[in-house]
């Protein structure tokens, strides 16, 4: 299998003379980091994920946050370099495929596109916690109607939607700010909490917080920040990719880390208690805190915040499927169907095949997934790093491009840690992981690879 290590045939700027479908360049930085920031889902990643982190890991979980926050600059050097060099609505699949070869492009579509399947409707699902104090919804109806709406907005024009997501990306800051004000100035303990590696036990004793349990807790660590990559996904619809690619990623992840880690670091130090603090309870804090107005205040924006990320996941999902569809990752007739573009310039078709499943999902129980999603982010990082290793080989040392520093010895770093993240995972989400990869090789060895001259054609648009 030779043709798994070299790089994918491609089709270059002349893509749509030859019949291959090309979206428009519409949105500059701005536009492209209220929709990549809006991806990240600041508030909602506080309030729905970072919740579980609490409770594993208790005083730890803003040093995890750090950690993670620092490997994924890393991750982000090479996001950048590789954007900038293979511009395409393919994301990583494009950029590894073009780079690691054929077979790896396709694994790392797998591993996205389970990702971006399942993130939306569990994070849908958190939208009637904070709709509580208006009105009480079932979880799952409410996720449903939060991706059906998501679904509609995503077939409009990308330029009304960076407008739309601006708006409420404003909102989810605000309630992003009040918890850090509230918690800085109800202080219980002082900053050396932070590095207490304390979480509340069965019997209401304090347990120390390992540091495996911090390796382990990495996974998601990385997933908080995850949604920078959008702007990889969005580079075929920036203007001048080259540039502004770059500057979108790196700026994405600087601000949302602030606006995750602050108010993060503000819950720890004012929590009344250890007990308190790993229950999770964000919205209970804040009552405390302040009063029930407040509280319903920083719900509402939350509930907000969910509805945005679901708009910029299912505008991130349907572009995923799009460019597989026209790179010929399906057979004609899906090809046909999902490369179709609307009246509004969207992937329309797309956008309905990842927003209907995504709305169907919310009625499954999906607890499990968030491990096989972090499992997933890792190895989708792991192989993006072993691409950007490979990315001045040949003629692509020649290609203008944004270029990372401290190359190679940043990607051979990324690398090793990324590999001991995966061996610290739990043996059920590496299995449950490996089964869809493992299924995913046999279409690519059994259809794929076959047809080779007519399948899996990786694009690479034009500027």
């Amino acid at each position: 299998m030779t043709d798994t290590l070299r790089p994918a045939d491609t089709v270059g700027a002349q893509a749509p003379e030859h019949g291959h479908a090309t979206l428009n360049r519409s949105i500059g930085v701005v536009g492209g980091t209220l929709l990549t920031l809006s991806c990240v889902t600041p508030a909602s990643t506080l309030f729905v994920v970072v919740p579980d982190l609490f409770g594993t890991l208790g005083t730890a979980t803003a040093l995890t946050i750090a950690i993670g926050s620092l490997l994924c600059i890393a991750v982000a050097f090479c996001y950048s370099e590789l954007g900038t060099l293979i511009p395409s609505a393919g994301g990583e699949y494009a950029m590894v495929s073009t780079l690691a070869g054929r077979l790896a492009g396709w694994l790392v579509f797998v591993l996205s596109l389970l990702v971006v399947m399942i993130v939306p409707p569990v994070i849908a699902m958190g939208t009637a916690d904070y709709l509580a104090p208006v009105i009480h919804l079932d979880p799952s109806v409410a996720g449903a109607g939060v991706m059906l709406l998501a679904t509609l907005a995503g077939l409009l024009d990308l330029r009304a939607n960076a407008w739309i997501t601006g708006v409420f990306l404003v909102l989810e800051v605000i309630a992003a700010a009040v918890v850090a004000l509230l918690g800085f100035t109800h202080a219980e303990r002082g900053p050396s909490s932070l590095l207490s590696m304390q979480v509340a036990g069965a019997h209401g004793h304090a347990d120390t917080v390992t540091a495996m349990l911090v390796v382990s807790g990495l996974a998601i660590a990385l997933f908080v920040t995850q949604g920078f990559s959008t702007a990889v996904y969005l580079s075929e619809e920036l203007e001048n990719p080259r540039r502004n690619v770059a500057r979108t990623v790196l700026a994405t992840l600087a601000i949302s880390t602030v606006i995750i880690l602050v108010p993060v670091v503000a819950i720890t130090l004012g929590a009344s208690d250890l007990t308190e603090l790993t229950g999770g309870d964000i919205g209970t804090m804040v009552t405390a805190w302040s009063n029930s107005a407040v509280g319903t205040f920083v719900s509402l924006c939350v509930a907000l915040a969910i509805i945005n990320a679901g708009i910029v996941m299912v505008i991130q999902n349907s572009r995923v499927l799009f460019a597989s569809a026209r790179d010929k990752a399906w057979p004609s007739p899906v090809n046909t169907v999902f490369s179709k573009l609307g009246r509004f310039g969207s992937p329309w078709v797309a956008t309905l095949a990842v927003g209907i499943p995504g709305a169907a999902l919310c009625f499954v129980n999906l607890d499990t997934l968030y491990g096989v999603t972090g499992v997933s982010v890792t190895g989708m990082y792991l192989l993006v790093a072993v691409a950007a290793l490979l990315s001045r080989r040949n003629h692509h040392r020649r290609t203008p491009a944004w270029r990372m520093p401290l190359w190679p010895a940043m990607p051979i770093l990324l690398i090793a840690v990324l590999t001991y993240i995966l061996t610290q995972q739990e043996t059920e989400y590496l299995l449950w992981t490996g089964g869809i990869t493992a299924a995913a090789t046999l279409y690519w060895a059994l259809y794929l690879r076959p047809r080779r001259e007519t399948r899996w054609l990786v694009s690479i648009p034009s500027e």
